[in-house]
Parts: C-alpha cells; sequence; structure tokens
C-alpha cells in the first residue's frame, strides 16, 4: 500500500514511542499478587508477546470484571515511573521529519495523556490530536473518534503500533495498520495479521513516508492515492 496516500499519523504510545517493556515487566507481577492473577515466569514471557492481549488475559487468569481495576493501578504506577521511561532512539527525529513534511499526528493509547505528554517531553508539541486512556479493548472507538475529529477519512490515516490490539483497532476504525517489530509484541506475530506495513525500526518510518509524499501536502486539500493491494500473507509484508 502506498505511503503516499497519509495525511493523519497516529501513534501507539507503550511499545512504539516509548520503551515501557522493561518497566511492565518489573511491576507486572506486583500487581499479579495485589489483583490475585497468574505470576508471570521468566520463561514465559516470549510466549506470552506472541499472543494477542484476550489471548494473554485467559492464560494469567484474570476475570473481566477486574480489568478496570487493573487498569487503573496500572495508570498510577506509569505516572509515578515515568521519569524512568524514555522514547525509543530515533523517535523525536521521527516526529519532527513526520511534522516538518506537513503531517498531522496523533496518538491512540491506553495509557493517559498526562502520563504521555510528561514521557514526551518538548517532542510532545508536534501532536494535535490525543485519544488516551482507552481500556484494553477499548481502543477502535477512541481512534476512530481522533480521526473523526481531524476530519481526515479513515482512508487518510496510518495508525502505527506494536500489539495485535493495535492492529484490530486500526481494522475496526477503517485505516491502514503499521507494525513496528521493537514493541510488546514479537514480529513473527505482528506479520502474521498482515499489517499493511511492517517497520524495523523508527527511522524507517520516517524514510518511508516523508520519501512518499507529494511536495508541499502540507498545503494540499488531499494526496492522490495509490490503489496498491493489502498484503496477503507475511511473507508478503515489506519490513522496512
Amino acid at each position: 500500500m502506498s505511503f503516499q496516500r497519509y495525511r493523519l499519523v497516529v501513534f501507539d504510545f507503550d511499545g512504539t514511542l516509548a520503551d515501557s517493556f522493561p518497566w511492565f515487566a518489573g511491576v507486572i507481577n506486583g500487581v499479579a499478587d495485589r489483583y490475585g492473577f497468574a505470576r508471570i515466569a521468566e520463561h514465559e514471557t516470549e510466549t506470552l508477546r506472541g499472543m494477542d492481549a484476550r489471548g494473554i488475559v485467559r492464560h494469567l487468569g484474570i476475570p473481566a470484571w477486574k480489568l478496570p481495576l487493573i487498569t487503573r493501578h496500572m495508570h498510577r504506577l506509569a505516572a509515578r515511573d515515568i521519569g524512568g521511561i524514555r522514547l525509543f532512539p530515533g523517535v523525536p527525529d521521527l516526529l519532527a521529519d513526520l511534522d516538518g513534511a506537513g503531517l498531522r499526528l496523533g496518538i491512540a493509547s491506553s495509557n493517559r495523556e498526562a502520563t504521555i505528554r510528561r514521557a514526551l517531553g518538548p517532542a510532545a508539541r508536534y501532536f494535535t490530536h490525543y485519544a488516551c486512556g482507552a481500556s484494553l479493548f477499548g481502543k477502535a472507538r477512541r481512534l476512530r473518534a481522533l480521526i473523526r475529529d481531524a476530519g481526515i477519512a479513515p482512508s487518510q490515516a496510518l495508525y502505527i503500533g506494536d500489539e495485535i490490539r493495535d492492529h484490530q483497532a486500526a481494522t475496526e476504525a477503517g485505516c491502514a495498520f503499521g507494525a513496528v517489530i521493537w514493541g510488546y509484541t514479537r514480529a513473527d506475530a505482528l506479520a502474521a495479521r498482515t499489517p499493511e506495513h511492517l517497520f524495523a525500526d523508527p527511522a524507517a518510518i520516517g524514510e518511508s513516508i516523508v520519501s512518499a509524499l507529494p511536495q508541499g501536502i502540507g498545503n494540499c486539500p488531499a494526496p492522490r492515492p495509490v490503489g496498491l493491494p493489502l498484503a496477503r500473507s507475511a511473507r508478503q509484508v515489506n519490513v522496512r
């Protein structure tokens, strides 16, 4: 699928822009003890990184009624510890490049907006749209609302994330999905979902999108979409 069609690029936060998995791994067993679900043994980590969110919830034995409680607690822990969570190398340059090319940027995340802004620091200025605090399975609704508020057709939006539920949210919202292979979910599990794009590092996102844009896109009413077919198998997904 051509990158030329995109006018709005929306990012997930944890595992996509911010390297929060080590923090997550450090706190999750304490949360398990507090809310009475299974601890994660070290040998289980790679297996869980290949599952979608519903599979992980089943594996850990978390009842649905506890999910909002756990989410709120994780939000508090993230706000407490955000000073120790860093953006991935290359992310500030990526955001500056996309903004400089005239693209509009947004964030759709389960994390809280205030926490995300603190982690972004000066890079927060590149984002004009935030849809934060989504429930574990509520990203699609937030993403749809963000795209609608931006006044952009879903076909002209790209959602970039690191989890299978991010791909599911993009599909439900009617926009394209770009998977990153450095986050919470394993690269092979993401590729098996046949996302439109698969990125190997932050620089690849900027190079792919910016190089495809017609000059002056920021002032153009709409780029001309190029109707390439969607990838049909993991072998047909280009890792950039």
